[in-house]
């Protein structure tokens, strides 16, 4: 994909990743609509992309149809939908229902009901592009947020079902996959999954970068830290043996919990 003159939409853009591929869209001449549930700081970045600040909640049914409604007004097409928003809630099985809901409603079905009002154009003039956010947890897993981890599997599942039916008639899906990456969310991440983390902790700006890389070839996964791709590879070679090594992951998160205290929650947020 070329972005110069591109019509794109990028949710949770407000900050973090969304704000940093909105910068990178732009400098190589995109047309943008950014959204965020946090109107000033999608003016902020609107501002500084030349672009249309549409505040809402990407992930609810009446924010997406405003959200596509907005964005098709502005652009006249949507030509590349970047699913990013979403939230990681930490937690366990025994994660309260509603962070469990709500994970799901973000991470999952904001992306299924973005392509809900996006199939139907796209198909008709042969030509649409979608990008999801998935994280390597969708990969992997998230040993510290069990709704994040499943959640975010779903994505990754979403998103491959969208290119396998769709493919072949001009739809491009694309994952992109970070691992650790300097947003918000990760300085909320308790001390103990930080220590899990293998690999660099890229800036939103490197993450971006390589993301500018893969759409222009199309790759389905894009991946920012080259090494998950080989934790992948492994997690289907020898499930097992995964498993025990996520077991000894899980091991070291509890050690250094115990060192430096739990946390209670995580909030929720990009």
């Amino acid at each position: 994909m070329q972005l110069k003159d591109t019509g794109v939409v990028v949710t949770g853009a407000g900050a973090g990743i969304g704000a940093a591929l909105a910068r990178r869209f732009a400098a190589e001449g995109a047309r943008l609509v950014v959204n965020d549930l946090d109107g000033a700081a999608a003016a902020r970045v609107a501002r500084e992309t030349g672009g249309l600040a549409v505040p809402g909640d990407a992930a609810a049914e009446e924010g997406v149809s405003a959200l596509v409604t907005a964005a098709r007004g502005h652009l006249g097409e949507i030509d590349l939908f970047c699913a990013n928003a979403g939230v990681e809630p930490g937690g366990g099985a025994d994660a309260p229902d509603r962070l469990w809901e709500q994970t799901w409603s973000v991470n999952v079905m904001g992306h299924v009901r973005a392509a809900r009002l996006l199939l139907g154009p796209w198909l008709e003039r042969g030509r649409g592009h979608f990008l999801a956010t998935v994280s390597a947890a969708g990969l992997l897993t998230h040993a510290d947020s069990a709704p994040y981890a499943v959640s975010k599997h779903g994505a990754l599942a979403f998103a491959e079902w969208l290119s396998a039916t769709h493919g072949d008639r001009g739809i491009t899906v694309q994952a992109l996959c970070p691992m650790g990456v300097r947003t918000a969310m990760y300085e909320r991440t308790p001390p103990g999954a930080r220590a899990a983390l293998t690999g660099a902790v890229l800036t939103p700006e490197e993450v971006a970068e390589v993301t500018v890389e893969g759409l222009a070839d199309g790759r389905f996964l894009i991946l920012p830290h080259p090494e998950v791709g080989d934790h992948y590879a492994h997690r289907a070679a020898d499930t097992d043996r995964w498993l025990r090594g996520m077991r000894r992951v899980r091991d070291r998160i509890e050690r250094v919990t115990e060192q430096t205290g739990p946390v209670t929650e995580t909030p929720p947020g990009p």
